[in-house]
């Protein structure tokens, strides 16, 4: 496997609540971190098969998605040269793509086997921003002025390895404290002022973005580490526990997936998927296989399945697959073969694929149920969608963001 196809990062925080409402998606994959949205109704019929665009932007390059929170979009993007370029925080109006502030500083692309350009992607809370560079920078914004709280290098200041292909997870808040997949088993700052809360070692991290889940009625987060995925208190820092899941190239970015007392692990580069039974003091492996190999893109639970994209960031047999979550018994898998990015409302799979066709399929154990497709942007992506009050955004590599009115007129069953 060519090592050209790497993007290590789940492109890319709360603690444990209940899913997300529609009103604000406040950090990656939503505010529970399952990549599902509360929202129904919103998929109408497209006039000639086609979803409407209400705007487009461009915000720099990379794989950063998008959060929207109280009417406001914010994302991370490059631009510049490639040894003396600048990441951007961005943030725009929702309705319209207007730019409303961007604040800047010194990143190299590091287009180290691929594109480049930014990975993480903005955590939004309390009228403040959260975000983390791929060489460590860790920011904190006010959400409407763009003007710096603080900053924090957590390489140069705390000595912390920079993962290979850059820290890439998404920032997490859980109470006071903001959680970074960074070192050992993550790092977690106070959110007010940056100063260090707790820290688990200074090793090279994964790429994932921390996961809330219950464990046992407490709040617990899954950190996908370097070699292992570690369960840990998320105030204190304390490990729970951890489970070795060894990745070609060390790169495990697609963010666990906790149905139940089950959680679903799975990697790319011919790595698979496995599935974990857990307590709050340990965990069994209760199946292990090599149906689901997720290389960036986390899978989707939902009721008892997961739905994902088996095959790397550039393999053009890649499929839409799902599985059992308790056996991982492979219960159907798309027909065509597809790379892709994935985001789920209403028992609905928005599947966006790796050359920008959108492909609507029904969250159904059944079979394979598509519902409606569209070609819909260009180039690569790789950008993990979201859909809010019936818009959905899309972004490529090289940092176009559109808006899609889908839900439209009338509806589509």
């Amino acid at each position: 496997m060519k090592r050209s196809y790497l993007c290590g990062f789940a492109v890319a925080a709360a603690i444990y609540s209940s899913p997300s409402f529609a009103a604000d998606w406040p950090r990656f994959r939503g505010t529970d971190g399952t990549g599902v949205s509360a929202e129904s109704g919103w998929l109408g019929n497209w006039p000639g098969g086609q979803p409407r665009t209400v705007w487009k932007s461009n915000v720099g390059a990379g794989f950063s998605s998008v959060t929207l929170v109280d009417g406001k979009l914010f994302t991370l993007g490059h631009n510049g040269l490639k040894a003396n370029g600048i990441d951007s925080v961005v943030a725009l109006e929702s309705s319209s793509g207007k730019e409303l502030w961007r604040h800047s500083y010194p990143e190299k692309l590091a287009d180290h086997y691929y594109e480049g350009g930014t990975s993480g992607t903005p955590t939004v809370d309390g009228g403040r921003v959260y975000t983390l560079s791929k060489a460590g920078v860790a920011l904190c914004l006010d959400a409407a002025t763009g003007k710096v709280i603080w900053s924090r290098n957590l390489a140069s200041e705390l000595g912390l390895k920079v993962p290979e292909w850059g820290f890439a997870g998404a920032p997490h808040i859980a109470g006071d404290r903001v959680v970074y997949n960074a070192g050992d088993a993550g790092l977690a700052l106070e959110k007010a002022t940056g100063k260090e809360a707790w820290m688990s070692g200074k090793g090279s991290a994964g790429y994932g973005t921390p996961v809330p889940f219950s464990l046992e009625g407490k709040p617990a987060l899954a950190i996908f580490g370097l070699r292992h995925v570690i369960v840990i208190d998320p105030v204190s820092g304390r490990e729970f526990w951890r489970h070795l899941w060894k990745t070609r190239y060390d790169v495990n970015a697609a963010d666990p997936v906790v149905i139940g007392d089950t959680m679903v692990l799975t990697s790319g580069y011919g790595t698979g998927a496995c599935g974990i039974r857990f307590t709050a003091s340990g965990a069994k492996e209760i199946w292990k296989n090599q149906a689901l190999r997720s290389h960036m893109q986390a899978p989707i639970g939902i009721r008892g399945h997961v739905y994902g994209i088996d095959g790397d960031g550039g393999d053009a047999k890649a499929r839409l697959k799902c599985l059992e979550a308790n056996t991982g018994k492979v219960v159907w898998e798309s027909p065509e073969a597809e790379t892709g990015v994935l985001t789920a409302a209403d028992d609905k799979l928005i599947w966006v694929t790796g050359k920008g066709e959108l492909i609507i399929v029904k969250a159904d154990p059944t079979g394979y149920h598509e519902v409606v497709r569209a070609q819909v942007a260009r180039g690569k992506v790789w950008s993990t969608p979201l859909l809010l009050n019936g818009r959905l955004y899309i972004r490529n590599w090289k940092g176009e963001l559109l808006c899609l009115d889908v839900k439209g007129s009338g509806g589509v069953s």
